[in-house]
């Protein structure tokens, strides 16, 4: 998981554009972000399974 420092570091107005950096709004991960959802992969599977994502279905094989 992210450092709580890291986190708050990134929360303050940056100075340039390309500093900001886009964390999972539950758990802070900055890696396999989804700009439409605002969540990591690990985060989206959990609460996709949970069926806590409005209009997201398992595919099936």
């Amino acid at each position: 998981m992210a450092r709580k420092a890291l986190i708050v570091k990134m929360q303050k107005p940056q100075k340039y554009a390309v500093r900001y950096r886009n964390r999972c709004k539950l758990c802070g991960r900055p890696r396999a972000y989804m700009r439409k959802f605002g969540l990591c992969r690990i985060c989206f599977r959990q609460l996709a399974l949970q069926g806590k994502l409005p209009g997201v279905t398992k595919a099936s094989w």
